[in-house]
């Protein structure tokens, strides 16, 4: 890493991203940080257009400063959706300066918008790893564990709804079974009853026809078949 003089409000550090610039001193709203140079490639000259990495910063359809030099301490600076710094491109002057859109605290990472052309070769391919971004994934995949533990709940819901519903069919089914059952015995009982109740009454019947025809044999009054009361007579007469 380069040497940076302690008197500056900045430090090279890891980041989410590898390295980045942080802030070891409070940076005013509006203060200047850091200056954005290296070698100034010319459009025309095809020995210039044909240098390519991802440290070019574009002034003008002209110039672009080649900030790949290692003494350029504001290559650390990373992308930022949200950023709490912006370059502020003097073309004319072919001079970049990064400096603070907010108050920014000891510690906090200095970071600036890198633009849009930036982001779509870059960044976008890879995902961007700002703060902001990844506030966004990290909202999102709560969302979707949320949304999944929703539907879980509702399937649940639903399987609980039909179990008990078929419990409750199972249930009165079982219970028609049984008042089935209880009227079947009830009904053989009653017939049980009625063939008792029959039999006492036929028994009770012969009982007292015999026990009329005893008294009338004692007394002698028991009457005899007929023809043989015929036959009496006439041989009498």
């Amino acid at each position: 890493m380069p040497a940076i003089s302690p008197n500056k409000p900045y430090r090279v550090g890891r980041s989410r991203t590898g390295l980045g610039l942080f802030a070891t001193k409070p940076i005013k709203k509006g203060a200047k940080i850091v200056r954005y140079f290296g070698p100034l490639l010319d459009s025309k000259k095809k020995k210039d257009d044909a240098i390519e990495n991802k440290y070019l910063f574009e002034l003008n359809g002209r110039w672009t400063i080649d900030g790949s030099v290692r003494k350029n301490i504001a290559r650390y600076i990373n992308h930022a959706c949200k950023p709490n710094a912006e370059s502020d491109v003097s073309a004319r002057k072919r001079k970049v300066v990064i400096r603070a859109i907010k108050n920014i605290e000891p510690g906090e990472e200095i970071n600036y918008d890198y633009g849009t052309d930036y982001f779509k070769a870059y960044l976008k391919p890879i995902g961007c790893k700002c703060d902001a971004c990844e506030k966004k994934r990290k909202k999102k995949r709560a969302e979707a564990r949320a949304e999944k533990l929703r539907l879980k709940a509702k399937a649940e819901k639903k399987a609980l709804k039909k179990a008990e519903k078929q419990a409750a069919k199972a249930k009165k089914k079982s219970e028609q079974k049984l008042e089935q059952k209880q009227k079947l015995k009830q009904a053989a009982k009653q017939r049980l009853n009625g063939a008792r109740a029959n039999g006492k009454l036929l028994n009770g019947h012969s009982g007292r026809a015999a026990a009329s025809q005893l008294t009338a044999a004692k007394s002698g009054i028991f009457a005899e078949p007929a023809s043989t009361q015929g036959g009496e007579a006439s041989a009498s007469a």
